[in-house]
């Protein structure tokens, strides 16, 4: 499937994910799921996952469903209410479309630890390029 293909791609090419140990679960248009196996190197001096760790966690999730129309998408706005401290295990982030037209895409994102309790919610939007007249010719071609 090129679809699954693109996302695969699309994510390996992300050295911040990799470097922070997010892993892709799956992905479908709108959608993506990643998750992340808390190590020492995420907790911050509580001895509780970094608040910039959960973020990474879930921008992570957000970049590859929001990319995943075949379009590219840069985020214009992101926030992240935290609702409880992690501490160990697998953190999971879903990241579903909320909303969507040509050019801007809403999408939440709920990060749980492998009970499923929820650690926190993203919320986030993207602006979609429009691919030129001429892209959108050789990409129907290939």
């Amino acid at each position: 499937m090129p679809f699954a293909d693109d996302a695969e791609r699309f994510f390996t090419a992300d050295a911040y994910a990799r470097e922070n140990g997010v892993e892709l679960i799956e992905v479908s248009p709108g959608r993506a799921v990643v998750s992340m196996q808390i190590h020492d190197r995420h907790r911050n001096s509580h001895g509780t996952v970094h608040g910039g760790a959960l973020f990474t966690l879930a921008d992570c999730a957000f970049a590859i469903a929001s990319n995943s129309h075949g379009i590219p998408a840069a985020a214009i706005n992101a926030s992240i209410s935290y609702l409880t401290a992690a501490r160990e295990g697998r953190l999971i982030a879903v990241a579903e479309e909320f909303a969507k037209n040509p050019k801007l895409g809403s999408y939440t994102v709920i990060i749980t630890d492998e009970h499923e309790n929820r650690i926190a919610i993203f919320q986030g939007m993207v602006f979609r390029k429009q691919p030129r007249v001429d892209e959108e010719k050789n990409r129907r071609r290939a």
